[in-house]
């Protein structure tokens, strides 16, 4: 195996697990959140601040938009994506499904794969389970994603089977790709697969049922937070949790706010990821243990206290919540760089509390006490 989960402790009121994911680039602490690099940048946070500030310990790449810019020559050339961009710790590359897919007008689908035409230029290209694969290879993550249709949340049924069968047999085409070709790099790499189903039960289950088979490093959970309800989607993590290894990691992909990441966590979910915590950011929106904040708001013009007193990073407590206001009503890019570097430290100042709250067995009383404040507006 390229990568592998030591379990720690389980929660005794809950499905919540911590644990310790060996990777080639390092270990991660799980359950963990993971910053999403799409480009092969978090946006508006330096590497440095990443490691020293946010305390990630893996990012996620971008197969899509890393296949059109730079491109799988650069990468290759610079030995994959941990020496292009400097990070140098554990990376996750997705299939560029979820892309690929949203590009409703300029894409055609086909059992072969999908053709599109890139959203730089224009140009037309061709994914398949094989090709993506290859492109996974050279751009070098630790952990790959199976190539995948995520349909929306709100599919009916009759399209929640076909695209689950069209997943089902790209699957088997990408470990078939996958077992027959080598790492470029000198080091391991894992292929994830992705259960989907939308929001029926009995999809997901033969879902999970059907991706075990391929006895992979890890497990991923699709399709969720895709305009499907909230209740929806915790039933269908449930739904799927109950069917996979438990000494495998499991993945929800593409979640969400901080009450999302505690109820994915309480479920047995491992490992998340979401833009929110920098998409918000740039748009002012500060999330905090009492709940958010919207930067942009007068009552912050003369509030001279940190940012936040319960912050871990230094720009929590170096800058005012009048000052970062003014940023941001002055359109000052450093007002992006903080927001979006305070949101990724509470993120994982939250995947940290709550492992450390599963470690001593009170995870769900602890849960319990904090949810609410997390929704709340300030």
């Amino acid at each position: 195996m390229s990568i592998s989960l030591d379990l720690q402790a389980q929660d005794t009121g809950s499905d919540a697990r911590a644990g310790v994911l060996h990777t080639p680039h390092g270990d991660i602490h799980t359950p963990i959140f993971m910053p999403v690099g799409t480009v092969g940048s978090v946006k508006a946070v330096h590497m440095r601040e990443l490691r020293e500030e946010v305390g990630a310990e893996i990012i996620l790449g971008n197969t899509y938009h890393l296949y059109l810019r730079p491109g799988t020559d650069v990468l290759r050339a610079a030995g994959g994506l941990q020496k292009f961009n400097g990070w140098g710790g554990p990376i996750l590359t997705d299939s560029g499904g979820f892309q690929v897919f949203s590009l409703t007008d300029t894409r055609k689908m086909t059992e072969e794969g999908v053709t599109f035409r890139s959203h730089i230029d224009g140009s037309k290209h061709l994914f398949t389970p094989e090709r993506v694969m290859d492109i996974e290879r050279l751009i070098g993550g630790d952990i790959m994603m199976a190539f995948d249709e995520c349909p929306p949340g709100t599919a009916d049924r009759r399209y929640a089977r076909e695209s689950l069968d069209r997943t089902l047999g790209w699957l088997d085409r990408c470990f078939r790709r996958f077992r027959s070709t080598e790492p470029l790099y000198g080091y391991g790499q894992a292929l994830f697969p992705i259960v989907q189903g939308v929001v029926y039960p009995e999809l997901r289950r033969e879902a999970a049922e059907r991706v075990i088979e391929y006895d992979a490093d890890g497990y991923a959970i699709g399709g969720l937070s895709v305009g499907e309800s909230k209740d929806d989607m915790r039933a269908m993590i449930e739904v799927v949790n109950e069917v996979l290894p438990k000494d495998r990691p499991r993945y929800l992909m593409g979640v969400g706010t901080p009450q999302d990441i505690l109820d994915a966590i309480e479920r047995g979910v491992d490992m998340m990821d979401c833009i929110m915590p920098t998409r918000d950011g740039r748009n002012a929106r500060l999330y905090t243990w009492k709940g958010t904040m919207n930067m942009r708001n007068a009552k912050w013009k003369d509030d001279f206290s940190p940012l936040d007193p319960y912050g871990t990073s230094s720009v929590d407590r170096d800058y005012t919540k009048a000052y970062v206001r003014h940023l941001f009503a002055a359109d000052e890019l450093l007002a992006l760089q903080i927001a979006s570097i305070h949101n990724l430290a509470f993120y994982l100042d939250l995947v940290r509390t709550a492992r450390k709250h599963i470690l001593q067995g009170d995870f769900s009383s602890w849960k319990s006490s904090v949810y609410d404040d997390l929704d709340r507006r300030l």
